[in-house]
């Protein structure tokens, strides 16, 4: 008999907590494939040991109990879909922050929020007004501060990591829909199993191991923190809506901004303190906005009944 799938339930705090969680573990992520790629390991492998390690832990961790009912899905379309977004999302970051500081990716991450809002018009039929639009123009400003297109500050692998935040919205838009659907192990496994195999034709052409023992810590890391930190986020998306979570994702600036300056030596510089609080204002906003709207709708379907 397969296991019922735990349902959606109302326990905000916790699913907070659990996203907190969940961004550290990624932090950590960035941080172990930063220092793989700046200490010679190709990029495209070190996306590999990070999904292909993924995988083999949530197959070795819950294969043995829950067997058939891992990969039973029961919307396997929106699993690859998923698993094809948190895919460019990883490439285009991992890419990007080779050449980024860590405080500059996680800030032009922070768009994230503004994305969501604008792909929610052609991917859920939402309406978005003008004073929502506004945000997500002034949030782009920010980030043009932090990037200083023009000036010699300026690098291409900005855009790298604008592609990876869209792909990450994308992403956080089908992890809620399948709240519910499927369990957070089989999205887990889906998601590692078809990156795993998109990525692997690409991986073993230039292998190249670990030169010392971090290099090792890292080789190892990268793939336990994808699998709590995933664990967490997709657990989170079932006790709050992503309304409700997305704010608590301005703290990995937090984590990111300590794993820079105290791992590799990258202090955020004057225009990531005047660039990132635009973002992270116009995101806030968004979300203030929508949780406005949303207890207006609230209010007049209580007063219809």
């Amino acid at each position: 008999m397969a296991r019922p799938i735990a349902p959606i339930e109302e326990r905000r705090l916790l699913g907070i907590g659990f996203v907190l969680i969940g961004y550290l573990m990624f932090t950590v992520i960035d941080s172990c494939a930063k220092w793989l790629s700046g200490h010679g390991m190709p990029t495209i492998e070190v996306v590999f040991v990070r999904y292909a390690g993924q995988l083999l832990l949530v197959s070795a961790l819950f294969l043995p109990t829950r067997r058939t009912g891992l990969v039973r899905t029961r919307n396997w379309k929106l699993e690859v879909a998923r698993g094809f977004c948190l895919l460019g999302s990883t490439i285009f970051n991992f890419f990007a922050i080779t050449f980024l500081p860590l405080t500059v990716t996680a800030s032009i991450a922070f768009t994230m929020p503004l994305m969501l809002c604008a792909l929610s018009i052609p991917l859920l039929g939402e309406t978005v007004g003008w004073r929502r639009w506004l945000a997500i123009l002034v949030g782009f400003v920010g980030v043009l501060v932090i990037v200083q297109p023009g000036s010699a500050a300026f690098h291409h692998a900005v855009v790298l990591s604008l592609i990876g935040a869209l792909f990450t919205a994308l992403y956080m838009l089908l992890t809620r829909k399948l709240a519910g659907v499927d369990s957070t192990t089989t999205q887990q496994f889906y998601a590692a199993l078809v990156a795993t195999l998109c990525i692997a034709p690409f991986a073993f052409g230039d292998w190249t191991w670990p030169a010392n023992a971090a290099g090792w810590f890292a080789f190892a890391t990268i793939g336990a923190a994808a699998l709590i930190g995933h664990q967490f986020l997709t657990t989170a998306h079932r006790f709050a809506p992503a309304s409700v979570l997305a704010p608590f994702g301005y703290f990995q600036i937090i984590f990111m901004t300590a794993s820079s300056w105290l791992i590799f030596g990258q202090p955020p510089d004057v225009w990531i303190f005047v660039g990132a609080p635009i973002v992270i204002g116009s995101g806030l906003y968004i979300w203030l906005r929508e949780r406005k709207l949303q207890k207006a709708v609230v209010t007049e379907v209580a007063a219809r009944d």
